[in-house]
């Protein structure tokens, strides 16, 4: 079989969008969309595909795979990228490859999410898409959109490694009533999901630290002790 050359395989890739969320810092981030179908997010096309015959049909879709870039990871210093890496639900400290991980430290920063597709506005001069279950950065680029198509992408038999397990791993949030009521009734749902879901990296067990997650123009702080969150303190965020 020939070999390919590099004129055949180097690709350039170009956003066809962006997306806006509530999440300017990666700590909080749900470790997948779908673990937390509140979380919304709107993806505005750029000039270039911003056509409404580009979305023609989308809405007969219920979901859509968005292939994204890891923008804002910062490679090790003197480092391109791992061929292992360390995910922070293993502990910190065990090893697995990388293509055995979403890792953002690959040699091509792609990132793939599975989002359900809430509405589509597809009027110029600016199509946008409302979808829920994100996992994504405010401004990640999004470099492709694909329909999910349930008869070839679901395999309910699939096996999930290490992260059977860590999937499971919920909290019991507790946010009192006065600080609840600081927060937009809108994005309630969408705290507790990403609290409950655990923000702290695996290896952190301390019970009288303070985490702070920031969502949606708030920064929310809380201890864990055990299996309870507890928020302490809501603040809005300096804009």
């Amino acid at each position: 079989m020939p070999r390919a050359t590099s004129s055949t395989t180097e690709l350039l890739l170009s956003p066809i969008a962006y997306i806006r969320t509530g999440f300017t810092e990666k700590f909080g981030l749900p470790r997948q969309g779908g673990l937390a179908p509140a979380v919304r997010g709107e993806i505005v096309f750029v000039p270039e595909y911003s056509r409404s015959e580009a979305v023609r049909g989308l809405t007969a879709f219920s979901h859509i795979w968005l292939i994204w870039g890891f923008h804002a990871a910062q490679k090790p210093a003197g480092k391109g990228w791992s061929a292992t890496v360390r995910p922070p639900r293993l502990g910190g400290n065990t090893r697995v490859g990388v293509f055995a991980t979403r890792s953002p430290f690959r040699p091509n920063p792609l990132g793939l999410s599975c989002v359900k597709l809430e509405a589509v506005f597809p009027d110029a001069p600016q199509v946008r898409l409302l979808v829920s279950g994100v996992d994504l950065l405010d401004g990640t680029p999004i470099y492709d959109i694909k329909p999910y198509i349930p008869a070839a992408d679901a395999v309910p038999d699939a096996s999930g490694g290490y992260t059977a397990e860590t999937v499971k791993h919920l909290l019991d949030v507790q946010i009192p009533a006065p600080l609840l009521a600081q927060l937009p009734e809108s994005i309630h749902e969408a705290v507790y999901e990403i609290l409950r879901l655990d923000p702290r990296p695996g290896y952190a067990d301390d019970p009288a630290r303070i985490y702070g997650v920031s969502y949606a123009g708030f920064d929310i702080r809380f201890t864990v002790s055990a299996n309870q969150l507890n928020v302490c303190e809501i603040i809005p965020n300096k804009s």
